[in-house]
């Protein structure tokens, strides 16, 4: 008696992979001709954001940037202090007085730190009258080497906020909005390796970043310099009281030796310009735009065009189809 082999059972709801590759290649065939058949459609869409990404193009008014290029100024007024903090630093302990050492905040990180601040900017705006540059100038007139401001915001003439805005707004920009702006067109950065620092502005006057750059320069070394100079005073101020206080032969001879410290960070101060920055690349009046990239926002342009119409071609005709 022979054994009847079982027959395989084909599930019918599913199908052969001949028949799925067909379905695959019928569903890039429809693909491609929804494509081909709404091409004029692609074209036009794409031609629509061509023609508009080189009108914003050529309407962007070109900005350049100037730069600096500084080194951090040698800290040789703090090698005295260092050295009583060595010899004597337990015994001006007992005194209340602390002779610092290392540690503490960069100078260099600082000074950083204060160019970055609110309330340097505040000032170093209102010290060279730099709102209506910073808040209203609306293109650069290269013949004349001027800045033309926009009526709307700002009336040359008559030093007068032309702008309408609500509450709690003025017409006058406030310090919080030009520091705003600000920080937009300015850029202070430290190089990790070198140490070297860059501070870059960037405006529609070549001449006003410029001249943004070399007075930012000129501040922060100026800034720094008062507050050590305070500082010091304030110090040696303190440093008298307590020789006066005390009878100890060896503190005030550590008194003495800081008020002197003191005294050397005043004059090491008075004498150097270039207080916490040296100047190694000065900045020039920039040549060439850094912005914007035309070319590149018109190719961008009419690459979203065309992405956009064929998304567009495929959504409409899918839509019908479901319908």
């Amino acid at each position: 008696m022979t054994k009847q082999i079982p027959q395989p059972i084909y599930d019918t709801n599913f199908l052969s992979p001949p028949q799925m590759e067909s379905s695959d290649e019928i569903d890039l065939r429809e693909l491609f001709s929804v494509i081909w058949q709404g091409k004029w459609l692609i074209v036009a869409i794409t031609v629509v954001f061509a023609f508009g990404s080189v009108i914003f193009a050529v309407m962007q008014p070109n900005i350049y940037k100037s730069e600096a290029l500084l080194a951090p100024a040698s800290e040789e007024q703090n090698g005295g202090l260092s050295g009583l903090a060595s010899q004597f630093g337990g015994l001006a302990s007992l005194a209340g007085v602390n002779l610092g050492g290392k540690g503490g905040v960069d100078k260099t990180q600082m000074a950083i730190e204060v160019m970055k601040s609110r309330q340097f900017a505040s000032a170093f705006i209102l010290k060279h009258d730099l709102l209506a540059d910073l808040m209203a100038a609306k293109k650069w007139d290269m013949t004349n080497d001027k800045l033309i401001y926009d009526a709307d915001i700002y009336n040359e003439q008559t030093k007068t906020w032309m702008r309408k805005v609500k509450a709690p707004y003025e017409p006058e920009p406030s310090m919080q909005e030009a520091y705003k702006e600000f920080t937009k067109i300015i850029s202070v950065n430290a190089a990790k390796d070198t140490g070297m620092v860059t501070v870059a502005v960037e405006h529609l006057s070549p001449s006003v970043a410029q001249q943004w750059v070399t007075w930012l320069v000129q501040d922060i070394n100026k800034v720094m310099k008062d507050r050590d100079v305070a500082e010091a005073n304030r110090s040696s101020e303190f440093l008298n009281k307590q020789i006066a206080l005390t009878n100890v032969a060896d503190i005030r001879s550590i008194l003495y030796k800081l008020v002197e410290e003191q005294a050397k960070t005043i004059m090491f101060a008075e004498v150097r310009d270039e207080y916490v920055f040296k100047t190694i690349d000065p900045a020039l009046v920039p040549e060439e735009k850094a912005k914007p990239k035309r070319a590149l926002i018109c190719v961008l342009g009419t690459m979203l065009g065309g992405m956009l119409g064929v998304m567009f071609v495929l959504i409409r005709h899918f839509a019908r189809k479901e319908d």
